[in-house]
């Protein structure tokens, strides 16, 4: 008896000791904590970047910077030389826009809309004909049916002036029809604004 009882109490602690073992749980690992760890031993078995490497490639971003910048000049300057290289021509003694100037206020139109950032003056002029009051009140006239236009084509007020010159710079000299027809417009000075 003293043999089953020796063998009882063997069993019993053996189960115990294998219940114990059974319940014990694996400590539990966050995964994004596995994923830094890993990060970090792929980048240590990786080289440091050396200053002169750090160096060149600043360099070269700062290059390929001043281009993108010469490129955006370049593209703001070339559409400010369409819209200023535009003259919207009148008939003697008038105020209307003819239906080319309409063609050609609608191109500028355009160009406003695509580029929010540029402000224009619009100069109304006349051909030498007339009196100074006259010719400054119809150029005046000119440069607000530019404006009206425009302003209908969906370009903000806030973003157009008008100026009269009427007279006193003409385009071309001489007391020809041709001239004076050349001197009967309205012209655009642009503005980019901050």
């Amino acid at each position: 008896m003293k043999n089953l009882v020796k063998i009882a109490l063997i069993s019993g602690a053996a189960c115990l000791a294998l219940v114990a073992c059974a319940k014990k749980q694996q400590p539990q690992t966050d995964p994004a904590a596995e994923s830094a760890t890993a990060a970090e031993a792929s980048q240590s078995a990786e080289p440091a970047m050396t200053q002169a490497q750090a160096d060149s490639l600043a360099a070269e971003q700062a290059r390929l910077d001043a281009e993108r910048l010469e490129a955006e000049r370049a593209r703001l300057e070339a559409l400010i030389n369409q819209i200023m290289s535009e003259d919207v021509y009148f008939d003697f003694d008038r105020s209307e826009l003819t239906e080319k100037a309409k063609e050609l206020l609608a191109q500028v139109g355009e160009l406003l809309l695509k580029e929010q950032r540029f402000t224009i003056t619009i100069e109304g002029h006349t051909d030498a004909r007339g009196t100074e009051d006259y010719n400054f009140t119809l150029g005046a006239k000119r440069a607000m049916k530019v404006k009206e236009f425009l302003a209908a084509y969906g370009i903000e007020n806030s973003r157009m002036e008008s100026v009269s010159y009427g007279k006193e710079a003409p385009k071309a000299q001489g007391e020809t029809e041709e001239a004076y027809s050349q001197n009967r417009r309205a012209n655009f000075r642009v503005n980019i604004k901050q």
